[in-house]
């Protein structure tokens, strides 16, 4: 049953028996009060442990999202693996058998070779043909190399060459190294890509408002601003913090990639992180190394979710000061333009005032409230026009015209 609070504010200190209820009215007092303190912390440590319940279930969410994708490019990639490793080897295996042939009958052209007076057009004709033998088996991905039998200088197809194929595929960027080439693989390539691209833009969406978040957040409980802000305003210096933050991921990237790659320079791996990152994807960089391949995919996936977060920051920052230069397009620059029209022709101040008076109201009827110190601001320059240009009418200094007839008679 509930237990009420009694306190007695007057009593006989000489009453033994008032006393003694007043020390039990006491004790029960402390009982209720210990009673609503534990209440009182048992709901607190239930909200926090609600709070953090929930904390934890949206990172889950977040990271649960984030292996989703990664298992499926995983499984994609060995798809690809198996469909086109056995065309890859077949078609390496041909090239090599054409550079062999044609470097054996060259070879043979020359060593075998009685006649003296053919010898010329006979080694240029089995010439041509070893060039291009050797120029297709190199841009085929083999190393021309006779001691080593024209090896491939890496796997194309690797596990792990596959699976970034597969983020390539998810994420659009498709540099174009390597491709399918078999109508199985084809197929899969085309059915992989229709599930597989809305989820990644999914993933990518959902880590990009985690990266919005944190970004307001930060920048709410950020000590001190600077104090040109106050002249770019927030939405700006926002947007610049954060193409600022970008520029950093990406040139940590190229310097993972300058210890990766031995012929890389710093300027090839944050140019190659840039292409990447906004899914041009030329293809004139690629990483060749199949070291590091599956923390390449995890650095694309996170820094696409990064750079679409930033670009549309800054798009919107775009949008808003479009809508702010059309907003002056309105009426008042067909007032302005009407000002600089006759200000060399005698302007009337009466019939001014009365356009102003009237675009006013039609330019700032379909305004928000929260735009009223603008629209002030817009009036109080308005009017400060008017009286200069009144003033300057008023204070015109009189031109007398004399004009001389001269005539004959």
């Amino acid at each position: 049953m509930p237990i009420k609070k009694v306190t007695v504010k007057e009593y006989d200190s000489q009453d033994e028996a008032s006393t003694e209820l007043l020390e039990k009215l006491k004790h029960l007092d402390r009982r209720v009060d210990a009673a609503e303190a534990g209440g009182m912390a048992g709901g607190r440590r239930r909200n926090t442990a609600c709070w953090q319940s929930v904390k934890w279930k949206s990172a889950l969410n977040h990271i649960g999202l984030l292996v989703s994708l990664s298992i499926y490019c995983g499984v994609g990639g060995l798809i690809f693996r198996h469909l086109e490793r056995p065309a890859e080897v077949e078609r390496l295996s041909h090239l090599k058998d054409v550079v062999k042939t044609n470097r054996e009958r060259f070879m043979d052209s020359v060593l075998n070779n009685t006649e003296v007076h053919n010898l010329r057009e006979l080694l240029s004709f089995e010439l041509a043909k070893y060039e291009v033998a050797v120029q297709q088996a190199a841009e085929g991905g083999l190393l021309i190399v006779v001691d080593k039998d024209f090896p491939e200088p890496y796997e194309r197809w690797s596990i792990l060459q596959a699976v970034f194929f597969s983020s390539t595929v998810l994420t659009t960027i498709g540099y174009g190294n390597i491709v399918p080439v078999t109508t199985g693989g084809r197929v899969f390539c085309i059915c992989f890509a229709l599930i597989g691209i809305p989820f990644t833009l999914t993933v990518i969406a959902d880590w990009g408002r985690l990266f919005a978040t944190a970004v307001s957040v930060f920048g709410k409980h950020m000590p001190t601003k600077p104090k040109f802000t106050n002249f770019i305003g927030k939405t700006w210096f926002y947007a610049i913090l954060a193409v600022g933050f970008l520029g950093v991921y990406l040139a940590a990237g190229a310097g993972l990639l300058l210890l990766w790659e031995d012929d890389w320079t710093f300027f090839d791996g944050f140019y190659f992180c840039f292409i990447t990152m906004t899914t041009i994807g030329f293809g004139d960089l690629v990483p060749k190394k199949p070291n590091y391949m599956l923390l390449c995919t995890l650095y694309i996936l996170i820094g696409l979710a990064l750079t679409s977060t930033i670009i549309e920051l800054v798009r919107r920052q775009y949008a808003t000061s479009w809508a702010k230069l059309q907003e002056l397009s309105g009426p008042m620059a067909e007032t302005l333009r009407r000002l600089g029209e006759t200000a060399g022709t005698g302007l009337d101040y009466t019939a001014l005032q009365k356009v102003l008076t009237v675009s006013m109201p039609k330019w700032n009827s379909n305004k928000k409230s929260d735009h009223s110190p603008d629209i002030a601001a817009l009036e109080a320059i308005t009017n400060a026009i008017l009286k200069e240009v009144k003033e300057a009418q008023n204070n015109k200094p009189k031109v007398l015209q004399i004009v001389i007839y001269e005539s004959s008679v």
